[in-house]
């Protein structure tokens, strides 16, 4: 049994969450952007020690930022979905996604039994 349609509330409410997770992410890459230059090896003024965690820093700041970027695409696709009125229906079985799981996971672009299958595989 699949969950109903979502309604024009439930949508309006999700695609706020989903424009201002879009902004609080547009915003820490722009503020991360710094960091994740490369480290600057000057063996004069930092001990070895240093190095090695501002290098740790750097890779740690990297991988943050890859994974934001991959949710901001996520989220800047679930608004184009909104727009184009495709938004709360499974990309694999085009049966609705459930209320409850677009409230936990605005982006989500499968119902959670294809989601499910997917994991599986």
């Amino acid at each position: 049994m699949f969950p109903e349609a979502l309604n024009n509330s439930q949508i309006n409410q999700l695609a706020k969450q989903l424009k201002l997770t879009q902004d609080e992410l547009r915003l820490q890459l722009n503020q991360s952007e710094g960091n994740t230059q490369p480290v600057t090896l000057d063996q004069q003024s930092v001990g070895r020690v240093s190095r090695i965690d501002a290098i740790q820093q750097q890779q740690m700041a990297v991988a943050n930022r890859q994974q934001s970027t991959l949710l901001l695409k996520r989220v800047s696709t679930a608004l184009r979905r909104v727009e184009a009125e495709e938004y709360g229906f499974c990309l694999e079985c085009a049966e609705p996604i459930g209320f409850p799981r677009l409230e936990v996971q605005p982006f989500a672009p499968h119902c959670l039994n294809c989601q499910s299958a997917m994991e599986e595989e």
